[in-house]
């Protein structure tokens, strides 16, 4: 019973190895080779913060990110002045003050990221009744996250002559159905980034998708690292035990 529970285990881990990540509908997903991926892997800072500048510029219009405050981005490199400045762009509804009336100030670090729409129902007014989704953990909820955000940002075109697009829907190779309500996000400049690189879409796509990795697990580096230390000393502890074991029981036969 348990040979058949070691074959049956060692088949399964096989086959998720050799079937090729899938998405809806069979699409295999393009493989991406990403900096933070593996068990010592690492987020690139200058990716993510080209991917904060795509985010900000053209994601927020419609989607919130409620789960990360504007302190948070000292995780990308921002120092305290430059995450100061960004949360001073947003204006914040606070209070009540003294009169007992609700007022707007601007973003402090502590505050979270501001939602593009005051409520549910105003989101779907704006959006044609289609909820944009929060993205703080876009790439966690879907399997193969970063690489499934990748590939939708990319893979909008003309749909094929055997596929009928619904009005107000917009052919993705990847979304499931092919049809989805958001238009394809990225063109080529749409943004101008500050270190000089070509914001082509691909660019884009990468840059805010590992963006979008790290706010769904911002802990992943300390994760790793403390699950590296973790396997050190135990494979220093186990050498230990056994030479401790070998000594005690070395005169015994």
């Amino acid at each position: 019973m348990k040979t058949k529970l070691l074959l049956s285990l060692s088949l399964a881990a096989f086959i998720g190895f050799a079937v090729p990540v899938m998405a809806s509908e069979g699409v295999e997903l393009p493989k991406q080779e990403w900096s933070f991926n593996g068990p010592t892997g690492t987020f690139d800072r200058a990716s993510m913060q080209r991917g904060f500048q795509v985010y900000k510029q053209v994601c927020s219009a419609c989607h919130s990110l409620n789960r990360i405050a504007y302190r948070n981005l000292a995780a990308l490199g921002y120092n305290e002045a430059e995450i100061k400045a960004v949360a001073a762009e947003a204006s914040i509804m606070d209070g009540p003050n003294d009169e007992g009336e609700m007022y707007e100030r601007p973003g402090r670090p502590s505050d979270y990221f501001k939602a593009p729409f005051a409520n549910e129902q105003a989101a779907r007014y704006a959006n044609n009744g289609a909820l944009p989704p929060d993205l703080s953990l876009i790439v966690r909820a879907r399997a193969n996250g970063s690489d499934y955000i990748y590939a939708l940002l990319t893979g909008y075109g003309e749909a094929p002559a055997d596929i009928k697009i619904n009005e107000g829907m917009h052919y993705n190779k990847y979304f499931a159905g092919h049809q989805i309500a958001m238009p394809a996000p990225l063109a080529a400049g749409a943004v101008t980034y500050e270190d000089g690189t070509d914001a082509s879409v691909e660019q884009m796509a990468k840059d805010v998708t590992t963006f979008l990795t790290w706010a769904s697990e911002p802990a992943m580096e300390v994760r790793k690292k403390t699950g590296l230390k973790a396997m050190i000393f135990l494979f220093v502890f186990a050498g230990l035990m056994y030479a401790t074991k070998r000594r005690v029981w070395k005169d015994v036969h």
